[in-house]
C-alpha cells in the first residue's frame, strides 16, 4: 500500500491509501476539488471513503465525490449519517478495503461519536491525536479523550499516526514551554521547525516518537507531574490530561 497526502484548506491533510493497481481509499475529504485533481493526476480508481467524524472540514467533499463516483462506499460513525456515510460503523467493527482489514474503534473527545480506523501500520485518527498534541474538546470530555489516547497508545510502536492537521509546530512550542530542558522535545522541535521553514509536512507521526514528545501521552511522567504540581496537585492521570488540554487552550 502507498500512503499519499493531499493538502486542503489552510492546514488539513486528506489521506489516500492506494495499491499497485491504482485502486484507492480516501480519508476525511473535507473538500472535493484537490481530491479530484489528485485522482486524475495519479490515475487512481477510488473504492471507498473513511470518515472519522462529522465536522465539515472532514466531510465537506463527500457529496461531490459521490456525484463523480456513485459506487463509492462511505464508512463513518453514526454522526456522519447525514454527511454522506453509506455504511455506519462503530467500535469493534472491521471493514475490508483493498484487501486490507481495518479495525474501527471509538475515540470520542473531539466529538462524541469520533472513530478511528487502524490497519497496521496506518492509523487514521482524524482530530483525536496530533503530533505533539490532541484535538480540542468540542463535544466530549477530557476523560473521554484520555481514554481514547490509551487506546491509541496500546497500538504497536511503529504505528503511523495519520492525523488530519498540520499542528505539529504549535504543539511542540507548547511542549517546550512546559518542559524546556527535555532533550526529546527540543530535538523534535528543532526538526519540525526546520521542516516547516521549508514548508514540508511533519506527518505521519510515528507512535514510538509520540510517546516521547507528546505531553498528552506522558501524564504519568515524573518530570511533567512536577511541572503540573507547581500549580496544582492532581493525583489522577486523566485530571492531569484535562489540565494540559486547558493549558493548551489558553497557550
Amino acid at each position: 500500500m502507498n500512503l499519499n497526502s493531499i493538502s486542503a484548506f489552510q492546514d488539513n491533510y486528506i489521506w489516500v491509501l492506494s495499491d499497485d493497481e491504482g485502486r484507492c481509499l480516501i480519508v476525511d475529504p473535507g473538500e472535493a476539488a484537490p481530491v479530484l485533481t489528485a485522482i486524475k493526476k495519479n490515475h487512481w480508481q477510488p473504492q471507498a471513503i473513511l470518515l472519522t467524524h462529522h465536522h465539515n472540514d472532514h466531510v465537506g467533499g463527500v457529496k461531490e465525490l459521490l456525484q463523480h463516483y456513485p459506487d463509492l462506499v462511505v464508512y463513518g460513525p453514526a454522526e456522519t449519517k447525514n454527511k454522506g456515510a453509506t455504511n455506519i460503523v462503530a467500535e469493534g467493527d472491521n471493514v475490508i478495503i483493498l484487501g486490507n482489514e481495518f479495525s474501527v474503534f471509538a475515540t470520542p473527545g473531539h466529538t462524541l461519536g469520533h472513530i478511528s480506523f487502524f490497519s497496521f501500520p496506518y492509523l487514521f485518527c482524524g482530530d483525536t491525536m496530533f503530533s505533539g498534541g490532541c484535538g480540542r474538546l468540542f463535544e466530549g470530555t477530557a476523560e473521554q479523550m484520555y481514554q481514547s489516547f490509551l487506546k491509541i497508545d496500546a497500538l504497536p510502536e511503529e504505528t503511523l499516526v495519520c492525523c488530519a492537521h498540520e499542528y505539529t509546530l504549535a504543539n511542540m512550542k507548547f511542549a517546550k514551554s512546559l518542559l524546556p530542558h527535555d532533550s526529546f522535545i527540543n530535538d523534535y522541535y528543532n526538526k519540525v521547525n526546520d521542516l516547516r521553514a521549508k514548508n514540508e509536512m511533519t506527518l505521519p507521526a510515528i507512535l514510538k516518537n509520540e510517546r516521547h514528545i507528546n505531553l498528552f501521552l506522558r501524564t504519568q511522567d515524573p518530570d511533567l507531574i512536577a511541572v503540573i504540581n507547581r500549580e496544582t496537585n492532581l493525583q489522577q492521570p486523566e485530571a492531569r490530561f484535562a489540565w494540559l488540554r486547558a493549558k493548551k487552550d489558553n497557550f
